[in-house]
């Protein structure tokens, strides 16, 4: 049914996006109503404490620790206020007497999205959520809708604007990991607890909602292979450019056979890939369909103004549907793929290994290699120095699944000529 007369908005939170998002409503009052066709009334923002000193955006008279209430008279909820249980239990109240959610909780979504959808589609009313993968950058809206008659392939993406900020840094600067840590968190592109970011938590949330949409199958972030950058070492970052490699954290979310494989770890790019220019806390997302080929969307993907914008640009959607009595496209799950391990992803390695240097030595790596049906690109001395009676070898493979190379490498570390494994990383985007 379309609303007649202002659409009434709630906002729950008013934190770094949440401020942004009342800022933004009340100085673009004009223009967004000239937008969506009716005006934009703020009928509260729910807060914690209503006490507690607030930016100037924000109209004291507006605060109110009664979510709850500020629910039950909105048309349009906005949900930033992060968490699992409490946003879960608003945003369900939101849609279960017909208000439009817009939401940018990638924790939830994460772990809990189809119970959100099927109540949206179950009320008839929107759930939109740009601002849960990449900030600013519009990708849920391209991928939902823009290559709904696609068929996707692969997405491939750096989602983390710390993770990547503190491997940037550690590659121009030569910081130790926890040095760019700190120093992330010292500019506020990583939180005083960066355990979600560095540990690979939050791009596994992304990379879920990815996967979702562009394969048309649920899932979750408990269905994502996730590996963070702690294990990381200055040497690592470093290796990499000397081999035409930069690394990444990346979410990769691909077909493969009859299924989805969906993963989170650091990876080498070769430089020349559109992702591998990718600098400090920005975010991009590669996308690989049958159709419409290579697309690339890159921008801010975290920070209050950037995250506010895609907020609002969903706010002017589902305020249209209102007034116009319309609704917005519904989850799509028809494909129900099965979630495959990352044990059947297809990709390469490059593993860095001390050995005895013995004459034949090079022979035994390559029959370990050959015995798993993987087969070697390149093999070389990784550093001009012999350490005594030791080298070190470097040693990539051509594409195999990760359950023959991850069983390569276990066996080479048994070989008695080598003394160790220094270093394992996946290759990507070749």
């Amino acid at each position: 049914m379309a609303t007649r007369g202002p659409v009434r908005v709630a906002v729950l939170g008013c934190g770094v996006v949440g401020t942004e998002v009342v800022r933004l409503l009340v100085q673009q009052a004009e223009d967004l109503a000239a937008r969506v066709g009716a005006p934009l009334e703020l009928v509260g923002v729910a807060v914690r404490d209503t006490g507690r000193p607030r930016g100037a955006a924000v109209d004291p008279e507006l605060l109110t620790t009664d979510a709850e209430g500020l629910v039950d008279r909105a048309d349009v909820v906005v949900e930033v206020i992060g968490g699992v249980e409490s946003a879960r239990a608003l945003i369900l109240r939101a849609v279960e007497r017909g208000a439009a959610v817009v939401t940018a909780n990638k924790e939830l979504l994460g772990k809990d999205g189809p119970t959100l959808y099927a109540a949206a589609d179950a009320a008839g009313t929107d759930l939109y959520f740009e601002a849960a993968v990449a900030g600013a950058i519009p990708i849920v809206r391209p991928v939902r809708e823009s290559l709904a008659g696609d068929r996707i392939t692969r997405v491939l993406g750096i989602v983390n604007g710390t993770t990547n900020y503190v491997l940037d840094q550690m590659a121009t600067s030569g910081q130790a990991l926890e040095e760019a840590v700190r120093q992330a968190q010292e500019l506020g592109f990583a939180e005083a607890d960066p355990t979600a970011d560095v540990e690979g938590y939050d791009a596994a949330a992304k990379a879920a909602i990815l996967a979702s949409l562009a394969f048309h199958t649920r899932v979750s972030a408990a269905d994502v292979h996730r590996e963070g950058i702690m294990n990381l070492t200055a040497d690592d970052v470093a290796r990499a450019a000397t081999t035409g490699h930069v690394l990444k954290l990346l979410a990769i979310a691909e077909r493969s056979g009859d299924g989805v494989v969906v993963r989170v770890h650091p990876a080498l790019l070769p430089q020349w890939h559109p992702l591998a220019s990718v600098r400090g806390s920005f975010n991009a997302v590669f996308v690989e369909a049958e159709a419409a080929g290579e697309l690339m969307f890159y921008g801010r993907g975290a920070g209050g103004t950037p995250t506010a914008s895609a907020v609002l640009g969903d706010v002017v959607t589902v305020a249209r549907n209102k007034v116009i009595g319309g609704k917005g496209p519904i989850e799509s799950r028809y494909a129900e793929l099965p979630v495959r391990g990352v044990a059947e992803a297809v990709t390469r390695y490059q593993v860095e290994l001390r050995v005895q240097d013995l004459p034949g030595v090079l022979a035994q790596v390559w029959q370990v290699v050959a015995d798993h049906g993987v087969s070697i690109e390149t093999v070389r001395q990784s550093r001009a120095e012999v350490y005594g009676d030791h080298a070190d070898l470097l040693v990539v493979t051509h594409a195999a699944t990760d359950e023959a190379l991850s069983a390569t490498v276990a066996d080479l570390q048994d070989l008695p000529v080598v003394v160790k494994i220094l270093s394992v990383l996946r290759v990507e985007g070749v």
